[in-house]
């Protein structure tokens, strides 16, 4: 009975799903487009780009073998993960590089999984990485926005009919993968201002000694090569 409970649970989160017709899928891509360029849309929005990128942080560092001692995530859409371990290294190389990539990363494994009809995979994916960055988080307002997100999460995934939820996974994947970039955009802004000395760029160029500008431009690169990559699987 139990292996037949655990299949049919595997089956609903692995198994085919109804494909959305093209339309859908280009009219979420437009919808995800639309929010990230305007700003009234991008500031509410970002902090689920926010949510990611500290989430991709705290995956890294754990994996370097650091310890994790918290996430915050600001009301201005910033964030900070904390771990302690080795000040230098590969390990803390990795963790500072994971944050702006990861979004676009993100996005780049849910395009995979939509292109072989896995909607339900999208979704449990998000529900388990909002509920492991809620028990990490140390701040009134990260767990505000944790929980929100979560919330909104839930009510698509149990209450909608199954085309608005292939249709909301779609628009997941498109944000994470249009949202990766513009946070870069507006990094490299700050440091040309001389506002973002404490960047995970200028980290890097100090573990490292190559300019934060080059990190800049790996960030860039990686986040517009995933984009075009998901742009093949999800639309060709």
């Amino acid at each position: 009975m139990r292996a037949a409970v655990n299949k049919d649970i595997w089956q609903q989160i692995f198994g085919d799903h109804w494909q959305p017709p093209p339309e859908v899928v280009l009219v979420a891509a437009a919808a995800a487009l639309v929010v990230v360029l305007v700003n009234g849309l991008w500031r509410p929005a970002r902090n689920v780009i926010t949510i990611v990128h500290e989430a991709g942080h705290a995956v890294v560092a754990v994996l370097a073998g650091r310890r994790l001692a918290g996430i915050r995530l600001h009301s201005d859409t910033s964030g900070v993960t904390l771990s302690r371990g080795k000040a230098d290294g590969p390990g803390m190389v990795c963790t500072a590089l994971a944050g702006y990539v990861a979004p676009s990363v993100l996005g780049l494994v849910f395009a995979a999984l939509l292109a072989a009809d896995r909607v339900t995979a999208v979704l449990v994916v998000c529900g388990i990485l909002l509920f492991a960055v809620l028990v990490v988080v140390r701040n009134a307002y990260g767990v505000f926005s944790v929980v929100l997100t979560g919330v909104v999460l839930f009510a698509v995934s149990w209450l909608a009919p199954d085309r608005i939820q292939a249709g909301f996974a779609y628009l997941i994947a498109w944000f994470l993968l249009v949202g990766g970039v513009r946070p870069v955009v507006e990094l490299q802004a700050k440091r040309s201002r001389g506002q973002a000395p404490e960047s995970d760029a200028d980290q890097l160029a100090r573990l490292t000694g190559a300019p934060g500008f080059f990190w800049v431009g790996a960030f860039t690169m990686i986040n517009i090569g995933a984009l075009l990559l998901a742009v093949g699987w999800l639309l060709l």
